[in-house]
């Protein structure tokens, strides 16, 4: 045979790739990628051997025959690397070479699964085999010593090291396979960020703009917060804490401090990740208007599922980097950050290696699923302590996380010198408490409506509706707003910039909302009333009143009970823990001594230290390095299927996604949208890009309305042929322009 290819010529090229060169320039890059958190020679030797089962015989041949017709070679090509890494020391690590295309399976069946494979086909191994020194003539005949000492140490460590492996060599593999059929010399990688220029041009920035603000009574004390986090950027890596209260200014505060970290300790991007699409939007465009340079290559990139990457101004570099995270400024959301972090698909890990040497901020960090928190948080345990990541953990409402077993021997730097009397110098509300008697909505509703303006929030859409009709026949146009889920993303934008506009200009407005406008929302109101809720939710809803500190005698925040209003399941357990510490005879929400018992009440309550919990049963598949049980579920003995409930997952995304045309600002874009819900229905296979122009008009409602059957005769499939689970459907009832999907009253309680 002679020298054994890699890939098929590109279309329109003659220019076969060279298997050894394949090798070789994938095992380089994946060298590269781990370098920085101590695997790279774990990860060169890996991408080496991952695709010599490809020098087989039967595979070459294949290749040439399926070559003009871009079909896959469709015969196994990596168990032999496989079995070459795990003979030689690499032991579980092999399982990346395994799972480079398919995705990692669980380490205790690696063995059997690769040697079936290759007993499978004894021919195609020996052919290959015999190709392996002419291929790799400087491979050890043991691999084991290039495991660093604490990988092999402890079972969680190794869990997570293979995890950042297994990313470098699938991104170099893709990186160079991609650059092979673009017809480019070599893969593309962006350079290392230079940071020292980044911070620069972020501080001129930043003053220029405050310098167009003018004086604000909070304006000394958020500059003292930015001092501290400076100050602090200059402490060794390791976990910090920024505990300020709402309107601190920490977005800017938190750039800062992870620009001057990476200079310093010379790290290699800087990660910021958000609970919540609006957050994301909104932090983005501020870093992006700090951060990027006019003809310059972007620095900010936005990666969450509505960001356009075939918009035409977002261009190619976004698209590409999102698939990586090859950018020095990433701002994303919690979903896409731990769920790619404990995935097993290439597709979705290829970007994780990422984390390693990083500065990783994670803003409103109370909106992280109590579920989930201990992964989470072992997670960034392990990135700090043994992958050289930063961890910045920011929020008004800080959790009591060293209350966990994941987190209690973890150092933390808290990055406010003095926070109880910064809460103290920043606090802009007063409370009023309406518990007993219980008020029903229209109480509140009426209670507002007697303010100059107003924002009530309330826990259910069904209860966003009642008091925004309380108001709607009473006040002008305009007047009053809603905002909530049954709204697609594209509606609540625009009410969000028609109610930031009136009042900027001193106009009445009264908002009715759902939780969705707490956490990071920049609304500006006199009085807020809230429903009563988890303790971080009455404090992130305070933080909508008063938030430029202008009222000489403060914000009023009105919390109340609602005789006649309802809240979700989830809350049950933490609205008990919030009254036994908050209340007209107790504490504030925002006494920090207080929130501190509430969240270890919670946690003890929730039983998240139980070996039976789901956090528990991830942790304990990590120990045992099950990736396809954490990322799927463990298999079911008697249904032989994975059980998805017990899999890590930020969110239930059993919910049905509903498309709403009718939330388009104008008839002309709505007439585009349906036309485009049509081309999907009839297309064989969908086109991602339609998929994507649809995210900013869809909703998701609970999967109980399908016991419904007027709902469901509403609901029109776009990809396959029935509502269910997890489906993509069409709206087709009644969609208000002031409230979004209309349904029956006794449905409300259905959207979520």
């Amino acid at each position: 045979m002679g020298s054994p290819w890699a890939h098929s010529p590109a279309s329109g090229s003659n220019r076969w790739h060279s298997l050894a060169d394949h090798l070789r320039s994938t095992a380089e890059l994946a060298r590269r990628f781990a370098g920085p958190f101590g695997g790279g020679e774990v990860a060169y030797w890996l991408g080496a051997l991952h695709d010599v089962g490809k020098a087989a015989c039967a595979w070459q041949d294949k290749l040439a025959v399926v070559a003009p017709t871009g079909r896959p070679v469709g015969i196994d090509h990596k168990s032999l690397g496989t079995r070459v890494a795990y003979e030689r020391g690499l032991a579980g690590f092999a399982g990346a070479i395994f799972g480079h295309h398919g995705g990692l399976i669980d380490t205790p069946s690696l063995r059997g699964a690769f040697q079936g494979k290759l007993a499978a086909e004894p021919g195609n191994m020996a052919s290959a085999e015999r190709e392996l020194p002419g291929l790799l003539p400087d491979l050890p005949e043991r691999l084991d010593h290039l495991v660093p000492a604490d990988w092999r140490a402890d079972p969680l460590v190794g869990e997570m090291a293979l995890r950042l492996c297994y990313s470098a060599l699938v991104d170099a593999d893709s990186l160079d396979t991609s650059a092979h059929f673009q017809g480019l010399a070599s893969p593309q990688v962006r350079p290392d960020a230079d940071f020292g220029h980044l911070y620069k041009l972020f501080e001129q920035r930043r003053r220029d703009e405050l310098a167009g603000r003018g004086d604000t009574p909070i304006a000394g004390l958020r500059e003292q917060v930015y001092a501290d986090c400076l100050a602090a950027a200059e402490r060794d890596r390791g976990v910090f804490r920024l505990g300020a209260p709402t309107g601190a200014g920490k977005t800017l505060a938190s750039g800062g401090f992870a620009l001057r970290h990476a200079e310093k300790h010379g790290l290699r991007r800087v990660i910021v990740a958000v609970p919540f699409l609006t957050i994301t939007e909104q932090n983005a465009a501020v870093y992006r208007r700090l951060l990027d340079e006019e003809g310059g290559e972007p620095v900010v990139l936005e990666h969450h599922s509505q960001a356009d990457f075939d918009d035409p101004q977002a261009g190619r570099w976004a698209r590409l980097a999102a698939e990586n995270w090859d950018a020095p400024f990433v701002v994303t959301t919690f979903v896409r950050l731990f769920e790619s972090l404990y995935a097993r698909k290439p597709s979705a890990m290829r970007r994780v290696h990422r984390l390693a040497n990083s500065v990783i901020v994670l803003d409103e960090v109370q909106a992280l699923p109590h579920a989930m928190l201990a992964p989470i948080l072992d997670g960034l345990r392990l990135l700090v302590r043994h992958f050289g990541a930063t961890v910045l953990l920011s929020s008004a409402t800080q959790p009591s996380f060293w209350a966990l077993d994941e987190f209690k021997d973890v150092p933390c730097t808290d990055l406010i010198h003095d926070t109880p009397k910064l809460v103290s110098d920043l606090r802009r509300v007063r409370y009023e408490w309406q518990l007993d008697p219980k008020p029903t909505l229209a109480d509140i509703a009426d209670q507002a409506a007697s303010e100059p303006s107003a924002l009530v929030v309330v826990n259910t859409t069904a209860d966003a509706k009642v008091v925004y009709d309380r108001w709607h026949d009473a006040e002008p146009d305009g007047v009053a707003r809603h905002l909530s889920t049954r709204m697609c993303p594209e509606h609540r934008r625009r009410v969000l910039e028609e109610v930031r506009a009136r009042l900027s200009r001193g106009e009445r407005v009264l908002l009715v909302a759902t939780q969705l406008i707490e956490a990071g929302v920049d609304v500006d109101f006199p009085v807020v009333f809230r429903a009563i809720a988890p303790a971080d939710s009455l404090l992130q809803a305070a933080g909508r009143a008063n938030r430029e500190g202008r009222m000489t005698d403060g914000g009023r925040v009105v919390v109340f009970a609602p005789e006649d209003g309802g809240q979700p399941p989830t809350y049950k357990t933490l609205v008990g823990c919030t009254g036994r510490q908050f209340g007209p005879d107790k504490a504030d929400p925002d006494d920090l001594e207080a929130l501190g018992r509430y969240y270890r009440n919670v946690y003890a309550l929730l039983n998240l230290a139980d070996a039976h919990h789901v956090g528990q049963c991830i942790q304990q598949a990590r120990q045992r390095w099950e990736f396809e049980t954490v990322a799927d579920g463990p298999m079911d003995a008697s249904s032989k299927l994975r059980d998805r409930k017990l899999a890590f997952r930020m969110i239930n995304d059993d919910g049905i996604s509903v498309v709403t045309p009718q939330g388009a600002e104008t008839p002309e874009l709505r007439c585009e949208l349906e036309q485009l819900v049509v081309e999907l229905r009839q297309a064989p296979v969908p086109d991602p890009t339609k998929l994507r122009s649809l995210q900013a008009y869809t909703t998701n409602i609970h999967p109980s309305v399908l016991r419904r059957p007027g709902v469901i005769a509403l609901l029109r499939p776009i990809l396959g042929n029935e509502v269910r689970r997890g489906a993509l459907v069409e709206w087709i009832g009644e969609y208000d322009d002031a409230t979004g999907i209309s349904l029956d009253p006794n449905l409300e309680q259905f959207v979520v």
